[in-house]
Parts: C-alpha cells; sequence; structure tokens
C-alpha cells in the first residue's frame, strides 16, 4: 500500500519551461542598456540552448553569453546575481497543483519532495509556488550532500518517512534521475510527460497533475 507520494520540483510540479522564458525576458528589460545590441529573441534562445534544461549552472552561461554576444558593461557574476535573486519572482506553477496537493493529504498520503539543484536556489523557488507546508520532507541535493540519481538520496527520504521503498511512489519528468533512480530500488514510479523526454520503464505516465490520485488508486488495486 502506497503512504508517500515524493516528488521531484523542476518539470513536475514547476514549470521550469514557462518560468525561464518569464525571467530571461524580463531580464533582457532590465538589463536593455548591455543587451539591446543583440535581439530579444536570439539573447532569450540562446541562453535557453546554453542552459540545456536546467542541467548547466548560470555560470557558465553567462560566461558564454557575453564571450558569444559581444555584451559590455556588465560581468557575468553580475547576471549569475541577478538570476539567483531574481529567478523565483517567474515561477510557474503546472495547472492545479495546490488542490492537487491538498487533495493527495486529505487521502492521507504523506508528501515529500527531492530534487537536485543549489540549496537555497530551489527553496526560494518552493517558497515562490506557496507549496513548502504540503510537504512533510523536502531534500535538496546541495544540503544532502548527494544528487538523483544516486539511490542513497531516495534511500534517505524514506528513513525519514519511515517507510519502505514499495510503500512509497516517485514522480518525475526525468527517465534515468527520477524514473530509473527510484525504481532501481524498489519504489513505484510516475513519469511526468515532457517533450523532452520519453521514458517507458515507469509503473505509470501522466499528462497533468490532477491524474496523481487515479494512478495511485491503480497502483495500490494491483498490489
Amino acid at each position: 500500500m502506497i503512504k508517500v507520494v515524493i516528488f521531484d520540483l523542476d518539470g513536475t510540479l514547476l514549470d521550469r519551461d514557462s518560468s525561464l522564458l518569464a525571467f530571461v525576458d524580463e531580464q533582457y528589460n532590465r538589463l536593455d542598456e548591455h543587451v539591446k545590441h543583440v535581439p530579444k529573441a536570439f539573447f532569450s534562445n540562446r541562453f535557453i540552448e546554453l542552459d540545456a534544461k536546467g542541467y548547466v549552472w548560470k555560470d557558465r552561461v553567462y560566461q558564454q553569453l557575453i564571450e558569444e554576444l559581444e555584451i559590455e558593461g556588465i560581468t557575468w557574476q553580475t547576471l549569475l546575481e541577478d538570476y539567483v535573486t531574481n529567478f523565483n519572482k517567474h515561477c510557474v506553477p503546472f495547472p492545479n497543483l495546490t488542490v492537487v496537493l491538498k487533495n493527495l493529504a486529505k487521502q492521507s498520503l504523506r508528501l515529500g519532495m527531492i530534487t537536485n539543484g543549489r540549496g537555497q536556489f530551489q527553496l526560494d523557488n518552493i517558497l515562490s509556488l506557496k507549496i513548502r507546508e504540503y510537504f512533510e520532507e523536502l531534500l535538496i541535493s546541495e544540503w544532502e550532500g548527494m544528487a538523483k540519481p544516486n539511490p542513497a538520496i531516495f534511500y534517505k527520504a524514506l528513513a525519514r518517512f519511515g517507510v519502505s521503498p514499495n510503500e512509497a511512489v516517485y514522480i518525475g519528468d526525468h527517465p534515468k534521475n527520477d524514473i530509473q533512480a527510484a525504481k532501481a530500488i524498489g519504489m513505484k514510479t510516475i513519469w511526468k510527460k515532457s517533450q523532452h523526454w520519453s521514458c517507458l520503464e515507469a509503473d505509470g505516465e501522466i499528462d497533468h497533475l490532477q491524474e496523481i490520485s487515479e494512478v495511485v488508486r491503480r497502483l495500490n488495486t494491483e498490489n
């Protein structure tokens, strides 16, 4: 019986694609004097390419942007600080996020989160989404000293809840870091479909967050 639902953050609860587009658009406008020689669409598209779906930290992204686009009068350190400070102001949740979390809690399911990333940066994004209160346990890779797909971070989360792997389901969008990693230690898995990846190994899959309850009920029935 599934007692615990553990989520990924980026691409699962946080619509990172939309959030990043909103941030980059606003940053370009604020820094117009430094980047106005570059068309906004080109600046945004190149930023997103270099970002590599969040798997490249922005120090490298901004260093390359400054070199490629010949940006002057501002350092990559200043751009990075601006990103760290202001990204959370543009966080976009996937539809019905809060309603879904409330409903899962009403079903006596305990909620947790395992996310890769910088500690304070990810926490600021979670707080921006106004969902911190729904999660009993929150593991961010920088603060835990380990990252997905390392099985240790999944075992650590399960230990905090005091449940065995078959009593928990992990929901994420990345086939390796989320689905394969959680499944490898015996957890049930639900893939949040993504245009960036394909996944054939999950125990269930969803297009929208509101489908989670039905998939959990099915998994419990099958057990």
